[in-house]
C-alpha cells in the first residue's frame, strides 16, 4: 500500500503540472514587462504624483486666459513638455515653472507631433564657482532668498541641458497649426507613447542652470520671476552673468532562516531570478514588523569578528516611531528580513514568469527545428546553413528542458523556506542615531547598522561585491561605460559579473570627471545595484545640492551628492525601494549611500546620496576597527 501523500508532495506535483504551467505563462505576460526595468515600486512609496492626472484637467480647463494670468506664466505644453525626457523615455519630465534661458520652446504639432527630449548633464567646471568653494556659498544664500520669498524649495541644484535640435531641412512644415487649438487640447495631445523623436540634428548644450525644485501648486511665474532676478543679482556681486536660473515642481523623499546563496555565472539557469537571496550587495532589506517599507542593503564590513551591514534608517524606521538614537543593548531585537511583502510576491512572479517564458520559448524552438529540417535536407543553397543553424537550435532545444526543471526546483524550495517572513530575518538593528544633518557637511546622516546572522551568509559570502545583474549583457555594459571612442574608462568588466568593492572616493575625485560622452562632455559615471531599479549606470555631478525635505512637524535642509539618470533612453537611476543601496564608480570605489530623490515614485529626477568619504568615518568612530575589506582580516 502506497504512502499517503503529504501536503509538501501535493504541492511538487502541482509544480510539475500543467495547471502550474498555465500559471507561469499568465506570469511571464507580467514578467516581460519588468525585464530591464524592474518590478513597480513599492505601493507605500507614493506622494503627489499619484494626483498628477488632476494637473492636466486643471491646465486644460478652459481656452481662455484667467484673470490671474501673468506675462511670466509658460504655457500649458511647455510646462509639461519642456523637460520631456528627463525621466526616461517618452516620460512627462517635471512641470516647468518659470526660466531665465533665452532657447524657445518649439510647440508641438501636427498629426504626429514632434517634441524634443531633453537631457540632464552634470556640471563638473564653471570658472568661478568651481573656485575656493564658491558654490556652496551661492546655494546657501540662493536659499536664504527663497526663504525670504516664502517659496517652498525642495532642492537647489546645479545643472545643464541638452537636446537636439532638428536640421531645418529635415523638419516637416508644420508651422501653420492653431497654437491657441493645441493649448486647449492639452489633455488629449500630451500622451507619453505618440511623441515622435527624431534621432537627427544639432545637439545643443545649455548654460550652466541653477534649477529649483518647488513644491507642487507653491509657486506662480510672476512669484519666480521676481525671486530668479534676486538670485541673478547675487551671481553678478560675484561677476558671474553666465548663468540661468529655472524652477519646477518636484518634492524630495526617501527612496523607500536559511543560508543565502552564491551568486551565479551567466551560464546558471538561474541567472534571472536568484539575485535577491544571494550574498553579492543590493539585498531587498525590510523590517520584521514593517514588512510593507522596503529598502536596500548597501555594503558589509566586520569589526573584530562580527558581520555588520549598512542601510538608510528610514526604510527600518517609520515615521511614527519617533526619530530617536537606538542601540541594542538588551530584550526584544528590531529584526530584519529579506524581502517585504512585495519583493517576496514579485520574486515567485519573477520565476515563475521566467518559466513561462522558457516554455514559449520551447514551442517556438520546436517549429524552428522542423522548418531548418525540411531545408537541410534540401537542395536549396541555404541547405547547409540552415544544416547549422538545426545543430544550434536543437543544442538549445535540449538546454531549455533543463533550465525549466531548475527553475522549478528553485520555486519548490523558495516557496517550502522561505514564505514565512520569520525564516526570512537574517540579522537584527544594533544602531540607527537619529536622522539627521551634519553640522560640518550639511550631509544627512540616514544609516543604519545591521547585526548580521553569520550562518546564514558565510558559506556563500564574497564580501562587497556588487553583482552586475543580468538585466545589461556585458557588451553593452563596456559600450556604456565607454560610450565614446578614444575616451578614456577605467572600467574593465569582471568576472561572473562580480564587481569587487575596494577604495573610497574621495572628496576632490567626487569633482573631478574621468570619462566623456558620446558627444564629448566630461563625465563621472557611477553604478548601484538594488531593488527596483536593478542595476544602472548614472551621472555623478561635480556640484553638490541642496535639499529641503517636508515632513509632518517641519522641514530639513541637507546638502547631497547628486546623480543624473545616464541619458533619456536609460529611465531613471533609482525609485521607491532603492534607499540604503551603495553606488560606486568604475574602478568599484565606494562613492555614496542612496538616500533618496526628487520627482515621482515611479522615475525620479535626480537622485541624492551621502558621501562615503563622510559616512565611512562616522561609522568607524562608532564601530573601532571596522574593515570594508575582507580579504584583509586575519580573523
Amino acid at each position: 500500500m502506497s504512502e499517503p501523500l503529504t501536503r509538501d508532495d501535493t504541492f511538487e506535483r502541482h509544480v510539475h503540472s500543467a495547471a502550474f504551467d498555465k500559471e507561469c505563462a499568465a506570469a511571464a505576460a507580467v514578467y516581460s514587462r519588468w525585464i530591464g526595468n524592474g518590478p513597480p515600486s513599492d505601493d507605500s512609496d507614493v506622494d503627489y504624483s499619484s494626483e498628477r492626472s488632476n494637473l492636466w484637467e486643471t491646465d486644460s480647463s478652459s481656452g481662455v486666459p484667467s484673470v490671474d494670468s501673468s506675462p511670466y506664466d509658460v504655457s500649458k505644453l511647455e510646462a509639461h513638455l519642456y523637460y520631456l525626457g528627463i525621466r526616461g523615455p517618452r516620460r512627462w519630465g517635471p512641470k516647468l515653472i518659470f526660466r531665465t534661458s533665452k532657447d524657445i520652446f518649439p510647440v508641438p504639432s501636427g498629426p504626429e507631433p514632434y517634441c524634443r527630449p531633453m537631457r540632464l548633464l552634470p556640471v563638473y567646471e564653471h570658472h568661478k564657482l568651481g573656485k575656493d568653494n564658491l558654490w556652496a556659498t551661492i546655494r546657501s544664500k540662493v536659499v536664504e532668498l527663497l526663504d525670504q520669498q516664502n517659496i517652498q524649495h525642495s532642492s537647489v541644484d546645479l545643472v545643464r541641458f541638452s537636446w537636439v535640435e532638428e536640421n531645418k531641412d529635415d523638419k516637416d512644415d508644420n508651422d501653420d497649426g492653431d497654437e491657441d487649438s493645441e493649448d486647449n487640447k492639452v489633455d488629449e495631445d500630451i500622451k507619453d507613447v505618440d511623441i515622435k523623436i527624431a534621432p537627427y540634428g544639432t545637439v545643443v548644450t545649455t548654460p550652466v542652470t541653477i534649477w529649483v525644485g518647488v513644491l507642487p501648486d507653491t509657486l506662480t511665474g510672476e512669484k519666480a520671476f521676481h525671486s530668479s532676478n534676486d538670485i541673478l543679482d547675487l551671481l553678478k556681486e560675484h561677476d558671474i552673468f553666465d548663468i540661468d536660473v529655472a524652477y519646477r515642481e518636484s518634492v524630495a523623499r526617501g527612496f523607500s532562516g536559511l543560508e543565502l546563496f552564491a551568486p551565479v555565472s551567466d551560464l546558471d539557469p538561474l541567472k534571472a531570478v536568484i539575485d535577491p537571496v544571494t550574498t553579492a550587495l543590493g539585498l531587498p532589506i525590510a523590517g520584521l514588523k514593517t514588512l510593507k517599507s522596503q529598502g536596500t542593503m548597501g555594503f558589509y564590513f566586520r569589526a573584530g569578528k562580527v558581520l555588520y551591514a549598512v542601510m538608510a534608517r528610514h526604510v527600518l524606521f517609520p515615521e511614527d516611531e519617533g526619530n530617536f538614537p537606538y542601540s541594542y543593548v538588551a530584550g526584544p531585537q528590531k529584526k530584519v528580513v529579506l524581502m517585504g511583502t512585495k519583493a517576496f510576491t514579485n520574486f515567485l512572479i519573477s520565476i515563475q514568469g521566467h518559466i513561462g517564458l522558457l516554455n514559449n520559448m520551447i514551442t517556438v524552438l520546436e517549429k524552428r527545428a522542423a522548418v531548418l529540417t525540411a531545408r537541410s535536407q534540401g537542395s536549396g543553397p541555404n541547405a547547409e546553413q540552415a544544416a547549422r543553424e538545426l545543430v544550434e537550435t536543437q543544442h538549445e532545444l535540449s538546454e531549455t528542458p533543463t533550465a525549466i526543471k531548475e527553475l522549478k526546483k528553485f520555486f519548490v524550495k523558495v516557496k517550502k523556506q522561505w514564505t514565512n517572513p520569520r525564516d526570512r530575518v537574517i540579522g537584527h538593528v544594533v544602531w540607527a542615531p537619529p536622522v539627521g544633518v551634519s553640522a560640518t557637511h550639511g550631509y544627512t546622516k540616514d544609516v543604519c547598522v545591521i547585526k548580521l546572522d553569520e550562518k546564514k551568509f558565510l558559506q556563500n559570502f564574497r564580501g562587497n561585491v556588487l553583482d552586475l545583474g543580468p538585466e545589461i549583457d556585458a557588451s553593452k555594459f563596456v559600450g556604456l561605460m565607454y560610450p565614446r571612442i578614444g575616451a578614456p574608462s577605467d572600467f574593465d568588466y569582471p568576472d561572473e559579473r562580480l564587481l569587487e568593492l575596494r577604495g573610497i572616493l574621495s572628496a576632490e575625485e567626487m569633482c573631478i570627471p574621468d570619462n566623456k560622452d558620446r558627444e564629448g562632455a566630461p563625465m563621472r559615471y557611477v553604478i548601484k545595484r538594488s531593488l527596483t531599479t536593478l542595476t544602472t549606470i548614472g551621472c555623478l555631478n561635480g556640484f553638490e545640492s541642496h535639499v529641503r525635505r517636508y515632513f509632518v512637524l517641519g522641514s530639513r535642509d541637507s546638502v547631497e551628492a547628486a546623480i543624473y539618470s545616464y541619458d533619456n533612453d536609460s529611465g531613471p537611476f533609482s525609485r521607491g525601494g532603492d534607499s540604503g543601496s551603495i553606488i560606486v564608480d568604475a574602478l568599484g570605489k565606494f562613492v555614496a549611500l542612496l538616500t533618496g530623490g526628487t520627482g515621482l515614485s515611479y522615475s525620479s529626477d535626480i537622485t541624492f546620496g551621502s558621501p562615503m568619504y563622510w559616512l565611512w568615518e562616522i561609522i568607524e568612530a562608532q564601530f573601532p576597527g571596522a574593515n570594508l575589506y575582507f580579504e584583509d582580516d586575519d580573523n
